[in-house]
């Protein structure tokens, strides 16, 4: 369960990230509203994973799935580069976060 709630925060700080963009140096209500929610629930289940996981592979997946998820998000949605050196790159992290949860097995 703590690699659900794992996977989960960190999809959640993707949107905190996100949400600082949209927010525009927090002048906007609603963006800076999703962001502290959305940093609130990270937060929360990253704490409820650090449980039982170690803080060292917990925090290196969570922050891995964060860095992820914003830079697709960012290709899509603010129109960030897609070069193939930065997705090889982004392909080493996922990579990275996939052996993290092979050796902590």
């Amino acid at each position: 369960m703590e690699w659900i709630y794992l996977l989960i925060a960190g999809i959640f700080e993707t949107g905190w990230a996100v949400g600082l963009k949209y927010s525009d140096g927090l002048t906007k209500f609603y963006p800076v509203v999703f962001t502290v929610v959305t940093l609130i629930l990270s937060m929360y289940l990253l704490e409820k994973a650090l449980r039982t996981l170690p803080v060292g592979t917990a925090y290196a997946v969570w922050t891995g799935i964060g860095i992820i998820g914003t830079t697709v998000l960012g290709i899509f949605l603010f129109n960030e580069s897609m070069n193939v050196t930065r997705l090889f790159f982004i392909g080493l992290i996922a990579v990275g976060i996939g052996g993290l949860k092979l050796v902590s097995a």
